[in-house]
């Protein structure tokens, strides 16, 4: 779908989520990211977006709660409206709601999944730099990480995925892949011809591969999502995926599991509690936001096509050492600021002397060193003041 509205990349529409709230608006909310720093710190760090509530989310959950519908999650809706939206938005009809299953939150599915298709003593390979609960859930669930780090253009390195692969495989091992697409904190789109090779060097190599496509729906202008599980070859992966990233719901918990064909006997060995896990509220919210929000979000990705031009102006007037590779998909900026001098954590040199929260890449592993993470989804004006903020920090 061509989103482009204007020859101005900065030209906003009038319904923009991104230009509705005010900081005052803002500072009320009690969330993780408006909370955890002081009221004179602008956060640009946790991925949670500056956005009221999509209409048809914000009806769905009233309608509930005024009618008490407030019990245990049940039914296939959630993956009814997946597929609905997958067939719309990617052109892929592979979600059978029959291979899925409803799990709390994308990153306990993930640990949910690789139980099911590895031991205790088998290694999970990450892409790093990558999302720091990769390494926390996998190592709290008692398994190796392995980086296979990414390449230079923050992009997948098969040569070193394929030696990785190698050195993990053997007869009594089934190692997994825990695969990042979009990939956080990057923003790189793997392409359907990435996505093939992961499964034929996987498959070549008997490894097991679990995707989070938790930002799915977050993609540039010119940018096409590809699901990892429409490739060929995939047929045994799994997939997680959820409505929370794209329309602002971490709150709402709800996500699904999908398996592909060859993994649908897997995921019917998923333990029946873990059901128990996710909100019917938030099954609700999430249902909604796919089967009716498709308008609020196609206004989310044109003010983040802007946010994304804004910021490259931005840094090149008054940050011209940092350098960055706007990112294809998430609403996450991925800022190597290496030159500036600040050590291996820029972002606590922006948070003392810029008064700006950032997320730190030295949680993100092998190649974070020197970077920091700029959460895009907020205002221009938010935006525009935190560059100006930490530029005055220099």
């Amino acid at each position: 779908m061509d989103r482009t509205r204007t020859r101005d990349p900065e030209a906003r529409s009038s319904a923009d989520p991104l230009c509705q709230l005010s900081l005052e608006q803002l500072r009320r909310r009690t969330s993780m990211k408006w909370r955890t720093y002081p009221e004179d710190v602008l956060p640009l760090w946790v991925a949670e977006m500056d956005v009221p509530l999509a209409e048809p989310v914000r009806r769905a959950v009233t309608e509930a709660v005024e009618l008490g519908d407030t019990g245990y999650p049940a039914g296939t809706r959630y993956a009814e409206a997946l597929a609905a939206f997958a067939r719309d938005r990617w052109g892929w009809d592979g979600i059978d709601a029959q291979r899925t299953a409803i799990v709390p939150d994308v990153m306990l599915g993930i640990v949910e999944m690789i139980k099911l298709v590895s031991g205790p003593d088998d290694p999970v390979v990450v892409n790093s730099p990558v999302y720091p609960p990769f390494y926390q859930f996998v190592r709290n669930l008692g398994r190796r990480v392995v980086e296979a780090p990414l390449g230079e253009d923050g992009r997948i390195d098969f040569a070193v995925l394929e030696e990785t692969f190698r050195r993990l495989a053997g007869p009594a091992r089934r190692p997994v892949y825990l695969l990042c697409s979009p990939h956080n904190p990057t923003g790189a789109v793997h392409t359907a011809a990435e996505l093939t090779e992961v499964a034929r060097l996987a498959g070549a190599h008997g490894v097991r591969v679990v995707a989070d496509e938790i930002h799915a729906p977050l993609v540039a202008s010119g940018v096409s999502f590809v699901p990892y599980l429409s490739v060929p070859g995939a047929e045994d992966g799994l997939s997680l995926m959820s409505a929370s990233k794209a329309w602002n719901l971490a709150g709402l918990k709800a996500a699904l599991a999908v398996a592909g064909p060859e993994a649908a006997a897997d995921l019917a060995r998923l333990p029946e509690e873990v059901g128990h896990g996710p909100s019917h509220v938030g099954v609700i919210a999430h249902t909604a936001a796919l089967r009716e929000g498709g308008a609020w979000l196609d206004e989310l990705l044109a003010g983040l096509d802007a946010n994304r031009a804004l910021l490259a102006r931005l840094l090149t007037e008054h940050l011209p050492g940092v350098r960055w590779t706007p990112p294809q998909g998430t609403y996450l900026a991925w800022l190597d600021c290496r030159a500036l001098g600040l050590g291996d954590d820029p972002a606590e040199v922006f948070l003392h002397r810029g008064r700006v929260a950032l997320t730190s890449g030295v949680p993100f592993g092998s190649g974070g060193a020197g970077f920091t993470r700029l959460n895009l989804a907020t205002s221009p004006e938010l935006i525009t003041e935190a560059v100006r903020r930490m530029a005055a920090s220099l």
